[in-house]
């Protein structure tokens, strides 16, 4: 099996934001599927919708419109000088795991800083482009996931939920915390619903995919049983925790030191933004049903 994961601020062969392994990684232990993931770090779908630039070189992070998908195909095209292909994805037996829409709308709708005139609906007319060429590349078989609970996150939460005032990721952040956090939960439900309405509108009815099979995944519901329910996914001697986090940094990034470095399976969160490797490994294991067509996260459309 192979599995292309089109998933944005993962990469397979290097450290994650958590410190640890990727999740795809683990879907390539778990399943002994060949993984080619072609995400980077901070991509958003276009940066004709939302762009985003790094503030370190003042450039703006490479796409996954024009530079993630066309590397794929252009990889997938390649022939070696004794002639063999690069890479065998053929149709039956590959997935295309797909994941677009935390830097879309976290750092571009919640802070406004879209294209003027650009809204949800056109990063989700964006993601469903990036199917149509896959498709059209011959891929037959998609994971989509729709946005997870980022208003959980200590970065976008509540108040009374571990939510902060400012951290390295955003050292200027709005002083109204119950605003930015309800504010995201909008947008994630918002666009969520959208998938769960506009999936079966155009594989079903639109026949857009013909021939195609799909797993439309709740991350949000995923993450939020892990919230609500941590002693069935995290580990450790330690008390399980879902509001805090291990990595605690300076507003300015300089320094950083990990309040429990023995047990960092029994956290949710890694740092103010990001999940941890033990919640990125509940994932992989949920990929890993889903694709095997047994996962209560995810609901199953075919054109």
């Amino acid at each position: 099996m192979e599995v292309y994961l089109q998933l944005v601020g993962l990469a397979t062969d290097f450290i994650a934001a958590d410190g640890g392994r990727p999740w795809p990684s683990y879907v390539g232990q778990y399943t002994g599927a060949k993984i080619h993931n072609y995400a980077v770090a901070g991509a958003v779908c276009s940066n004709s919708l939302t762009p985003r630039i790094f503030s370190a070189t003042g450039e703006l992070f490479p796409d996954i419109d024009t530079y993630e998908l066309p590397a794929f195909i252009q990889d997938s095209q390649y022939l070696s000088p004794n002639g063999t292909k690069f890479m065998n994805t053929s149709a039956e037996s590959t997935v295309y795991a797909i994941m677009i829409g935390g830097n879309d709308g976290a750092y571009a709708f919640l802070t406004d800083s879209q294209t003027p005139g650009t809204t949800i609906v056109d990063y989700v007319d964006c993601v469903f482009r990036q199917i149509d060429r896959l498709f059209k590349h011959g891929g037959r078989h998609f994971v989509i996931h729709a946005l997870g609970p980022m208003y959980l996150a200590p970065q976008y939460a509540m108040p009374d939920a571990g939510g902060l005032k400012a951290t390295q990721y955003w050292p200027d952040k709005y002083s109204n915390i119950t605003s930015v956090s309800q504010r995201m939960l909008e947008q994630v439900d918002l666009t969520n619903a959208i998938y769960e309405n506009r999936m079966p509108l155009e594989v079903k009815f639109r026949q857009r995919y013909p021939g195609a099979s799909f797993a439309l995944v709740n991350l949000k519901g995923l993450m939020s049983d892990i919230d609500h329910n941590p002693a069935q996914y995290l580990n450790g001697t330690a008390p399980y925790n879902v509001t805090g986090y291990m990595n605690h940094c300076t507003l300015n990034s300089t320094r950083c030191a990990r309040i429990d470095n023995n047990n960092p399976d029994a956290f949710m969160w890694y740092d103010e933004l990001h999940p941890s490797e033990q919640t990125w490994r509940v994932v992989a294991k949920s990929f890993v049903d889903i694709i095997n067509g047994q996962s209560v996260w995810a609901t199953y459309l075919s054109g």
